[in-house]
């Protein structure tokens, strides 16, 4: 499995199109079995103002947890509406650029300026003041998270 690192800038044009990272086609090429063609799923993210990009391989994995709920559940009905009915594939037109649909570009707010946020196995799209805010967040929630139990693990491993 091939990642998505670092964060990026780049505008949406007034059609609504913009090009993905040159990193990015390249980590999704590895992805795909055709390295011509780049399909890659977006998709409303269900917990915050952004897009989810994801490689169709590393989709289906997610969708994957439809397999373990009764399909004719309540509980399977939700999450497959959740998973599928706003996902779109994309293709990158011959210039490498995709055209976000509105529903999309509603949902995170995206008008000129969009950041793209990697996060290991797929990457978010953010409207570029969104995600420094959001950023900021982060910062504040790890450093009550994770510092004091980084703190321990220090103290643990000078004790030894």
């Amino acid at each position: 499995m091939h990642l998505f690192l670092g964060s990026h800038q780049n505008r949406l044009n007034t059609k609504g199109r913009m090009s993905i990272p040159t990193s990015f086609r390249s980590t999704l090429r590895k992805e795909e079995k055709s390295k011509e063609e780049i399909s890659v799923i977006f998709r409303p993210s269900h917990i915050l103002p952004c897009i989810e990009c994801w490689s169709l391989a590393v989709f289906i994995k997610f969708s994957a947890i439809l397999d373990n709920v009764d399909i004719l559940s309540t509980e399977h009905s939700d999450l497959a509406t959740l998973i599928y009915a706003q996902a779109w594939p994309m293709d990158l037109d011959r210039e490498e650029r995709v055209l976000l649909p509105e529903i999309i570009k509603q949902h995170a707010n995206l008008t000129d300026k969009v950041t793209f946020m990697d996060l290991g196995t797929i990457f978010q799209i953010w409207e570029s003041n969104t995600t420094q805010k959001h950023y900021k967040t982060i910062m504040q929630r790890t450093k009550i998270i994770v510092l004091p139990h980084t703190n321990k693990v220090k103290a643990e491993h000078l004790e030894k």
